[in-house]
């Protein structure tokens, strides 16, 4: 066996299907979010706009959350010392669950050190333990939702995207006494779209199953507290456990489940991936939870990132650039081939020292790669024209297609 042969040519193989990705070395600079340093290929320096980032709200430089962090670790040091089951809880921890679990309105929370881990355990234990289970998922889920339905080793029904017609006849052909969890997302994290969670919970009442929702895309960016797309539609009571994030709009790292006390603590005592993992770090917790608070009381960045957000899609629109239309803070914009993608966000980068990776295949299906942006409360209205204008100009160089 030639090692060396072997993974050479599974790398050719990215590269011949132009999708072989390359990391862009970027370090952020305290206090100026979105603006950044980029550390180019030549070893110059240029000061860069993010357009990109999942730091939605800029809570990762907010002045509560860094007070928090340092506070922590001058109190505790660095690490956490351990998994959960041996060293690794602190006050931290157990505070940031209780906070999470009064966010959701649930009995309970349980962190993980991400959210995928968090979907991969949960969802990978919930097979596990009850008998002949089914899973109903989306078929637009996450990864780390299929990765955690795969490693169930149970039935699983894929049905369409948002279609809760499918749903149902999906749900009507599976015995009503057998265990059943319909796994979806609140918000869809490439195309913007949001699921029909009332209408979805309303099935699983009607069929006896368990709703399982993620919330990633959604925890801290909508609902009057930041609980998310089921807050704000007031159906959290009728889903049974949530999943969500701290690295997105709460601009940590992290990610936690929230649910009945009896559900949260059996995922506690039997998923693998929260046993045998060491706990996150005391300071990060520490941020989280000064983030989930702040959130909890201030829609100030919500409702500024949304004036960003409407303003971004109106002025893209004017000049007719192909913007996928949603009711969220996601912007995609279309080019629909990966060399020209790449190509478009090179340019954008190198010629007008603005940010925002290509998003190809398997991210998405071939033929819609795009450009996600994700406009936040600190880019004002001159970063956003000069985006603007940057787009529309190349655009018209790289003869790009254009809304019909």
């Amino acid at each position: 066996m030639d090692y060396s042969q072997f993974f050479s040519t599974a790398l050719n193989r990215l590269h011949d299907e132009r999708r072989y990705r390359v990391f862009t070395d970027i370090e952020r600079i305290s206090g100026r979010f979105p603006v950044a340093k980029w550390r180019r290929p030549d070893g110059m320096t240029t000061e860069i706009t993010v357009w990109c980032s999942n730091d939605y709200l800029g809570m990762g430089e907010h002045p509560k959350v860094l007070a928090a962090m340092h506070d922590a670790i001058d109190a505790v040091g660095a690490g956490s010392g351990g998994t959960r089951n041996i060293s690794g809880t602190t006050h931290y921890h157990v505070m940031l669950e209780a906070e999470l679990a009064d966010l959701h309105h649930k009995d309970a929370a349980l962190l993980f050190n991400s959210g995928y881990a968090a979907n991969e355990a949960t969802l990978s234990t919930l097979a596990k333990l009850l008998p002949d289970c089914v899973f109903l998922s989306d078929a637009f889920n996450h990864a780390s939702m299929i990765e955690g339905i795969r490693n169930g080793r149970c039935e699983k029904i894929i049905w369409r995207h948002n279609d809760v017609d499918h749903l149902e006849k999906c749900l009507a052909a599976i015995a009503v006494d057998r265990p059943k969890i319909i796994a979806f997302e609140s918000v869809y994290s490439m195309d913007g779209d949001v699921a029909p969670i009332a209408e979805i919970c309303a099935l699983a009442r009607r069929f006896n199953a368990l709703t399982y929702l993620d919330e990633v895309h959604a925890v801290g960016m909508y609902g009057m507290r930041g609980g998310g797309i089921a807050e704000r539609e007031g159906v959290v009571a009728e889903v049974d456990v949530i999943e969500g994030t701290l690295a997105k709009a709460y601009g940590l790292m992290g990610g936690y489940i929230a649910g009945s006390a009896a559900i949260i603590d059996a995922i506690r005592s039997y998923a693998s991936g929260f046993i045998f993992t060491t706990s996150l770090a005391p300071v990060i917790a520490a941020g989280a939870l000064a983030s989930v608070r702040h959130l909890k009381q201030s829609g100030t960045e919500r409702q500024l990132q949304n004036e960003h957000s409407t303003l971004l899609k109106r002025e893209l629109k004017r000049r007719g650039l192909p913007v996928t239309e949603t009711a969220t803070h996601i912007i995609p914009v279309i080019v629909g081939d990966p060399v020209l993608c790449k190509s478009l966000t090179d340019r954008l980068l190198a010629d007008f020292a603005l940010y925002a990776q290509p998003i190809n295949f398997p991210t998405v299906p071939r033929g819609s790669e795009r450009i996600r942006l994700t406009p936040g409360p600190l880019h004002g209205e001159p970063e956003i024209a000069r985006l603007v204008d940057a787009l529309d100009r190349l655009w018209s160089a790289m003869t790009l297609s254009r809304a019909a």
